[in-house]
């Protein structure tokens, strides 16, 4: 038996830290597909089949309401707030405050934010509320999908942002600080089985997996914060 896993890069060290174990212990092996969770929703509203979506709370809700999601199932995981990293060994930027926070950005020579996730979008429209936008015009460098501070670990980008479970993992790079609380987004990454599974047993047993006390644990470590923290 094999499960179809359509997961958001934000919990991405999770799964692959849970797998082995989860797939010993049910006998389910997982195939898993990462993406930005708007490029997700895109995909699963394409017609992509799927057992389980891994994506933001807002997406899952909308499938939810749409009867793509089984509402029973629908399990909140752990939300990321954004966070800056630079390259290994570069000067850790202060952005502790606002005022330090739009100093960093409009001194840095360049910045990559997610062309498609979350993270980016909400960045965008950051700038625009700080008053830099049209300083920053030109320093911003939209990332791949996945991982943007890898450009910042080749070398390529003075400064990363992204959620902060997604700047840990990244080798060659090191996080600098989260963003001031004022300026701070939260998301919640939430998982759900969808209704056209043919393995909603085995879906369930996954999303129960992802919330015992051991993965709650993983979750905290790798720079999500369990519900209700």
């Amino acid at each position: 038996m094999s499960l179809r896993v359509l997961s958001t890069h934000a919990v991405m060290e999770v799964l692959q830290s849970l797998t082995p174990a989860f797939e010993r212990d049910s006998g389910v092996t997982l195939s898993v597909s990462y993406d930005p969770a708007n490029v997700l929703k895109q995909r699963i509203n394409g017609g992509e089949p799927f057992d389980v979506a891994i994506v933001t709370r807002a997406v899952l809700d909308d499938f939810t309401n749409r009867s793509i999601i089984q509402p029973n199932s629908r399990t909140d995981l752990g939300r990321s707030g954004l966070g800056v990293s630079v390259r290994k060994g570069a000067p850790k930027p202060d952005i502790r405050s606002v005022e330090d926070f739009k100093r960093t950005m409009l001194a840095a020579k360049s910045v990559v934010r997610s062309k498609d996730g979350t993270s980016g979008i909400y960045f965008e429209q950051l700038l625009e509320r700080l008053g830099i936008a049209g300083a920053m015009r030109g320093k911003v460098v939209l990332g791949p999908s996945g991982r943007v501070a890898t450009l910042v670990a080749k070398g390529e980008v003075e400064l990363a942002v992204q959620q902060v479970s997604e700047l840990l993992p990244v080798e060659d790079a090191d996080f600098v600080a989260p963003f001031p609380e004022e300026l701070q987004l939260y998301t919640m990454f939430s998982a759900g089985v969808g209704t056209a599974s043919q393995a909603p047993d085995e879906g369930q047993k996954l999303l129960r997996a992802l919330t015992a006390p051991a993965a709650r644990a993983l979750f905290k470590a790798k720079g999500l914060e369990p519900p209700g923290a």
